[in-house]
């Protein structure tokens, strides 16, 4: 997992000050959710049976997603910029040839993976990545490299210096399952989660890029609302792209020359969790917030998710020279007209990371239910739906004490999980 990367570890040490900070007095407000049910869900009125825990391999180096291949094994991408094929007894292949080069520098990585709905006859496989500048070679680069030396920069010095960029890219995986083949770039400007859309588009989610326009990271200070295609451009943002690269016609920002015309929905911060409603369709996907503010969002086409103009979160506290505690991000508001609300938000974080709509048989009382990995919470977490709204929240496997980045269903419905350095297995006891 990502457990040991310089950015989780500076993300759980502002965690760990927000935590502790909820008892010395300088802990932020509690933010007033907007509806009934958009935070803390009770737990479930029953909670779930034990579950069997089957480790399949303790032996993974930052394990970010896992795609279940038809003939039994996983492949699996680790963030450091590998693919490897593990099989059910637990053997580890060496690195797959060919995959692209990676830049690894804080947050940016190797990361998702997804099958073709056809990848039985064709081998074919979408994935996620950074890629590094022309001529630079790929490598594993300290996060100062990325945050700290490119946020305290002039916007026009930052705008002329090349760290690397975010791509969805197609190959075919060979029928040895030793390389990748005819490797293509789909798009440029994302690189967290892809996910097969019902009409057979892709969408995939990427992070807010900082670096283009007047933010840190953590945020902006000030209403930003004057020039809205910044953010649509910039901001966290779901494309939509069809599955040969090309844009879809009926992508929302088409008729606006001043927006990419990959861009389908924005105003995310770090969406690093994404699937389908198999009950509507639309996709659901986990937001990062800063200090606070993690979020649940549907995403639809053309709508706005805030940020950097309004949070639930603050930004960090250990990242301001002055002395300031909670500084709020934006204007300061959790809402505003013309933003879509998050279905959920959790306060304090719990890092959400992959997503699941449970839809097998296996788990017969876990059937309709959203699982969410959490990375801080160091859990499994089960959401109980009511429609759209979240009527229930019950934290799995927390006394293994370990972060949860992806989740996958097995054929026969048994649960699959990145955990740690683990690819987990969970079945009925």
């Amino acid at each position: 997992m990502k457990s040991l990367a310089p950015f989780a570890l500076a993300c759980s040490i502002a965690l760990l000050a927000f935590a502790q900070g909820r008892y010395s007095g300088d802990a932020p407000v509690k933010p007033k959710p907007a509806f009934a049910g958009q935070t803390d869900a009770p737990k479930p009125s029953k909670p779930s049976a034990p579950v069997k825990v089957e480790s399949i391999t303790n032996r993974l180096n930052g394990p970010w997603s896992v795609a279940l291949l038809p003939v039994g094994n996983f492949l699996v991408t680790e963030s450091i910029g590998l693919m490897r094929i593990v099989r059910p007894d637990g053997v580890v292949s060496a690195p797959l040839a060919g995959v692209p080069g990676v830049k690894v520098v804080a947050a940016q990585g190797l990361h998702d993976i997804a099958l073709d709905p056809g990848f039985s006859q064709n081998r074919t496989l979408y994935f996620t990545y950074f890629a590094p500048p022309r001529g630079e070679k790929p490598a594993i680069w300290p996060t100062e490299f990325f945050y700290q030396k490119v946020w305290t920069k002039p916007l026009a010095e930052r705008r002329l210096t090349d760290i690397g960029t975010e791509r969805v890219a197609r190959a075919r995986l060979s029928q040895d399952e030793t390389s990748l083949e005819d490797v293509r770039t789909l798009a440029e400007g994302a690189e967290r989660r892809v996910v097969l859309a019902p009409d057979g588009a892709l969408y995939v989610t990427g992070a807010d890029r900082f670096r283009f326009y007047d933010s840190k990271y953590d945020g902006v200070e000030h209403d930003f609302t004057d020039n809205p295609d910044i953010g649509r451009n910039f901001s966290g943002r779901v494309l939509r792209i069809n599955r040969d690269g090309s844009i879809p016609k009926d992508n929302p920002w088409l008729s606006r020359a001043t927006v990419e015309a990959t861009t389908f929905a924005h105003g995310l911060r770090d969406p690093e969790g994404a699937a389908i409603n198999p009950r509507t369709g639309e996709l659901w996907v986990t937001d990062h917030g800063p200090q606070g503010g993690d979020e649940i969002n549907i995403i639809r086409a053309g709508k706005n998710y805030g940020w950097p103009d309004v949070s639930y979160g603050t930004q960090y506290d250990f990242q301001r020279t002055d002395g300031r505690k909670n500084v709020p991000v934006g204007n300061g508001r959790t809402s505003m007209p013309g933003v879509e609300e998050p279905v959920y938000f959790w306060f304090p974080d719990i890092a959400p990371s992959g997503m699941l709509f449970y839809t097998g048989d296996l788990f017969p009382a876990w059937k309709g239910d959203l699982f969410v990995g959490g990375m801080e919470a160091q859990a499994l977490v089960r959401l109980v739906l009511n429609g759209d709204s979240i009527a229930a929240e019950e934290h799995l496997l927390g006394d293994r004490h370990q972060r949860v980045r992806d989740i996958r269903q097995g054929p026969d419905g048994s649960i699959y999980l990145l955990s740690g350095s683990e690819l987990l297995r969970l079945s009925p006891k």
